[in-house]
Parts: C-alpha cells; sequence; structure tokens
C-alpha cells in the first residue's frame, strides 16, 4: 500500500500546527483569547502527524512530531500526556535514530520520577538498555540502565522483576571479568529465590554461575563457595550442577584436562550448556597446565 500521500498530509499539519503555535503566542491572539486552546489543537494535530508519518514509515519525522507534542504538554503542564508523548517518540526513534530514542525515553524518565511511578520508569530503562545492548553495543551502559531499573522496582516490592534486571548485570559482569560484582548478584539472587517454592529451581543455577565466577578467580575460592551453598541450600548437593562442579574441581587439582573436558561432555549431553556458561568453563580450563583452550 502506496502511504506517500500520508506523508504530505503529515508536511502539511505539521505547517499548520507551527502556524497554530505562533498565533497562540502572539500578541493578537492573547488578546482575543483562545491561546491555550490553540495549543491544544495544536498538540493533536503533531500526534495526528506523527501517526501519519509511522505509516509512511518515516520515523525520524514521526519522532520529531512526537516530540513537538511533549513539549507543548509540559507548556499546559500535562505532565502524564508529555510523558507519553517521549515513549510515543522513542519508539519511533528506535528504528531510525537509537541516541535519539534514549534521550526521549530519558526525558519520559525524569518526568515518571518526578511523579512517583517508579515502576513505569524501571521499565524504560530496560528499554534503554536494551539499545545499548543490541543497537549501540555498549555493554557498560546497558549494565548501569539495568542496575536503576533494578533500584527502582527493589524499593517497588517488585522483587521477581528487579531479580531479572540484575541476572542480566551479573550475567554481564562476568563476561567483562568483573566477577567478584556477579558473584555478589548471583549470590543474592539464590538466597531471595531459595525460600520461594516457585523459584527454588532456579536457585541452583545462581549458586552453579557464582561457583564458575568463584572458579576462575581462585580454586580454593570455588570450594568453600560450594560447602557455603551447599549449607545454604542443601537441595543444591544432589543437583547435577553441583556434581559437575565437584568433578571439574577434582580435575583441576590433578591437573587433568581431560577428566575435565569428559565432565562437561557428559553434563552438557543431558543439559545443554549455553554460551555463557562454555566460555567460562574454557576460562577455567585455560588455566590448567598445558590445556589446549577447547571444550572437544
Amino acid at each position: 500500500m502506496d502511504n506517500s500521500g500520508k506523508e504530505k498530509e503529515a508536511i502539511q499539519l505539521m505547517a499548520d500546527a507551527d502556524k497554530k503555535v505562533k498565533s497562540s503566542g502572539s500578541f493578537l491572539g492573547g488578546m482575543f483569547g483562545g491561546g491555550p486552546h490553540k495549543v491544544e489543537e495544536a498538540c493533536e494535530m503533531y500526534c495526528r502527524a506523527a501517526n501519519m508519518f509511522k505509516m509512511a514509515k518515516n520515523w525520524s519525522a514521526a519522532g520529531n512530531a512526537f516530540c513537538k507534542a511533549a513539549r507543548l504538554h509540559m507548556q499546559m503542564q500535562n505532565k502524564h500526556d508529555c510523558a507519553t508523548s517521549f515513549i510515543d517518540a522513542g519508539n519511533a526513534y528506535k528504528k531510525s535514530d537509537p541516541n535519539e530514542a534514549i534521550k526521549c525515553l530519558n526525558a519520559a524518565i525524569d518526568i515518571y520520577t518526578d511523579m512517583g511511578r517508579f515502576t513505569i520508569a524501571a521499565k524504560h530503562h530496560i528499554s534503554i538498555a536494551e539499545i545499548y545492548e543490541s543497537e549501540l553495543v555498549d555493554i557498560e551502559k546497558a549494565i548501569a540502565h539495568y542496575e536503576q531499573a533494578a533500584d527502582y522496582y527493589k524499593g517497588e516490592e517488585s522483587n521477581s522483576s528487579a531479580n531479572k534486571c540484575l541476572l542480566k548485570v551479573g550475567a554481564y559482569c562476568a563476561q567483562l571479568e568483573q566477577y567478584q560484582k556477579a558473584i555478589e548478584i548471583y549470590e543474592q539472587v539464590g538466597a531471595n529465590t531459595m525460600d520461594n517454592p516457585l523459584l527454588k529451581y532456579s536457585a541452583k543455577e545462581y549458586f552453579f554461575k557464582a561457583s564458575l565466577c568463584h572458579f576462575i578467580v581462585d580454586e580454593l575460592n570455588a570450594k568453600i563457595a560450594v560447602e557455603k551453598y551447599e549449607e545454604m541450600f542443601p537441595a543444591f548437593s544432589d543437583s547435577r550442577e553441583c556434581k559437575l562442579l565437584k568433578k571439574l574441581l577434582e580435575a583441576h587439582e590433578e591437573q587433568n584436562s581431560e577428566a575435565f573436558t569428559e565432565a562437561v561432555k557428559e553434563f552438557d549431553s543431558i543439559s545443554r550448556l549455553d554460551q555463557w556458561h562454555t566460555t567460562l568453563l574454557l576460562r577455567i580450563k585455560k588455566t590448567i597446565q598445558g590445556d589446549e583452550g577447547d571444550l572437544k
């Protein structure tokens, strides 16, 4: 379907809205009233134009139109509508200009936090983190936004949402070799979930990840950590993850890379290890003398 006509219509609508805004602030406009009413009308026109630009897939123009509507809403002290327009602008810019999208989402977050709407602010911090992950590939900044989202969720007692954000942070910290921070997160989330009947099955996974991070730093630390997790969470002792860790610790102590690889293969044949686990296991295996550095 050809939407080029929509784009022309939108451009005309933007021009008409700009005129309305100018006349609302003019001397005659002020004398004969209708200033605020004209601003409201202009706001509506910008939003209609933005939606036409979206139909024409002109995302930058749509983002710009929503931003103009947001500024007018702010002028009229309509905070909620202003934030909504900034979110609409951010969603449009996501498809054309990630940096502009982040600016708009941050503007909305400022309004929501000012209004005490921390759960919504957290949700949009996650959106920004995802842009940094996939579009701009700036993991440090993605981590910062996931952490901020987790803080807001915790403050609102949304612990399960906070944990999801923290697990993202933990995974990235381990990849960036910030092991101590990753360990603290996995231990915290593990402790939070092990007493919850619906979530306790996941706790063994978090203690497993914490143990792998310990293992890379120091073998003795890993041994002590595994014992501590078994005490904290007895179900961990019977898990395949715990049995694998004990085999790996034994192989590492004997500097036996074949036994190490065999233990990993055996575990992987039943429970597939993802890229994150494989990366960490390879880092541990490389500390065995004379190792070739693969898990085949």
